[in-house]
């Protein structure tokens, strides 16, 4: 089987899956629990000078029949005394020696940093996480995300802890800011370990239309929050990527943010990630859902030949290209199995409103038929189609040529001009306006009148 073992800027685990700082790492009890079950690590709720919280604290995104694709949190840090957390940080590592336990920190002035690491060590802690990252509540006294987006001052604070840290600190980035690698940057000039991303995006995720208020609702009041969920994966998946390929960071990272499965995981840290940290997936659906991502991430290791996690780390980086390196010779087009199709024709209404007029009705049936010459390739019809596997993107090109938009700048070939004979969709049909018209608009035959080179033109089989 392979080895699921990690070494993380010097914290070990048995697994790269973590909790990440959060209500699920609030307590030993907690922690406890989730090592039973399985899991590899937990950031420990952040500590510092205990807060008073308020009732509610969660609100949520559901789409269709899906729970919490979004979630948004208005909590702080702990309120629980920082003896109490370091009581049971070393009461959690004699029972559990062999798995990570990182202590979460967010304070204010040097000596508390001091201090505050100081007695985190003392207690057994593994490491360190600099939460510079909480979108609401703490900004608003000067931490959190207020010291993520002054890279400066981030690090400033780096280079306080790593004054007494004799344990690997992990500097966690706010999302909340244009350009992800600064404070990363910032962070290794502080002399940090390894950095952590994404933490929470600054949300607010609905209004009550009755009270006028945002969620979630205190005293008929509301404000904004930090967004976590399955819906930010794609965000954070980009800023992971954006860090990991960076050539002057160069740090471990651990990835977070939308991860609730391995399949999940696994995108994380094919794009840079040597370890994960979970969140919302362990508030929504308990601490057992980590058998199904070990067991899940064994398989695939397996099915790929991959004997250790490092084996996949970044794998898909040297895939991930800036658009104007991209071919712009390879072409694929919309191929229908009509054996698979249920006739919903949501395929031919995406693309006739939403695309490139690519799809046609035919009478006599419900199967709706691809309009080849006018396909661009743009997947929005496979990606509508409730079937899997009913429209597939087949490539149509001979693979033997490839050409670059930055190549094309160098040759001089692209448009510059605002009627360039050169453009992408000089030569593409497009149905005249009046088309769209009365009961002409149901009609996307080949021979229906169209637009090619700004003329109208009516073939003769129309």
């Amino acid at each position: 089987m392979p080895d699921l073992s990690i070494n993380f800027a010097g914290i070990k685990s048995p697994n790269p899956f973590w909790l990440a700082s959060a209500p699920p790492t609030n307590s030993g009890y907690q922690v406890m629990k989730a090592f039973d079950a399985g899991w590899g690590g937990a950031v420990w709720k952040t500590l510092g000078v205990p807060v008073v919280n308020v009732s509610s604290r969660y609100g949520g995104v559901n789409y269709r029949d899906k729970r919490l694709i979004g979630f948004n949190n208005i909590e702080l840090i702990s309120d629980r005394p920082l003896a109490d957390n370091l009581r049971e940080i070393e009461e959690v590592k004699k029972r559990f020696p062999n798995h990570a336990v990182i202590a979460s920190l967010m304070v204010q002035t040097r000596q508390e940093w001091h201090d505050i690491v100081r007695q985190s060590q003392d207690a057994g802690a593994d490491g360190f996480e600099l939460n510079f990252g909480c979108p609401h509540g703490m900004c608003e006294r000067g931490m959190g995300s207020a010291v993520g987006q002054e890279p400066k001052v981030l690090q400033m604070i780096v280079e306080w802890v790593m004054e007494v840290a004799t344990k690997p600190v992990i500097v966690k980035l706010t999302p909340n800011i244009s350009d992800i690698t600064e404070p990363a940057l910032a962070a290794r000039r502080g002399g940090a370990n390894a950095i952590s991303l994404i933490n929470t995006i600054q949300s607010i995720v609905g209004v009550d239309l009755d009270l006028f208020a945002p969620y979630p609702i205190v005293d008929g009041k509301g404000s904004n929050g930090g967004y976590c969920g399955p819906a930010v994966k794609p965000i954070a998946l980009n800023m992971v990527k954006n860090c990991a390929q960076h050539p002057d960071i160069k740090m471990p990272i651990s990835g977070i943010g939308g991860i609730e499965n391995w399949r999940d995981a696994v995108e994380h840290i094919l794009l840079g990630a040597s370890s994960v940290q979970v969140c919302t997936a362990a508030m929504h659906f308990g601490f057992g859902i980590i058998r199904e991502m070990t067991s899940g991430l064994e398989q695939y290791m397996v099915e790929k030949g991959f004997n250790t996690i490092y084996d996949m780390v970044g794998k898909a980086l040297p895939n991930v290209l800036h658009w104007e390196d991209l071919n712009m010779k390879y072409k694929v087009t919309a191929n229908i199995h009509a054996e698979k199709c249920i006739g919903c024709q949501l395929c031919y209404t995406a693309c006739e409103d939403g695309a490139h007029q690519a799809i046609k009705l035919n009478a006599g049936t419900r199967v709706p038929e691809i309009i080849e010459e006018n396909c661009v390739g743009c997947n929005l019809c496979s990606l509508v189609c409730p079937v899997e596997q009913c429209i597939t993107m087949d490539r149509t090109d001979d693979g033997t040529q490839h050409l670059t938009w930055k190549e094309r700048i160098a040759a001089g070939t692209a448009p510059t001009e605002f009627n360039d004979e050169r453009a992408g969709g000089r030569h593409h049909w497009v149905p005249v306006p009046s088309a769209a018209l009365g009961k002409e608009r149901h009609k996307t035959l080949p021979g229906t009148a169209r637009v090619i080179n700004g003329e109208t033109v009516v073939p003769t089989e129309a």
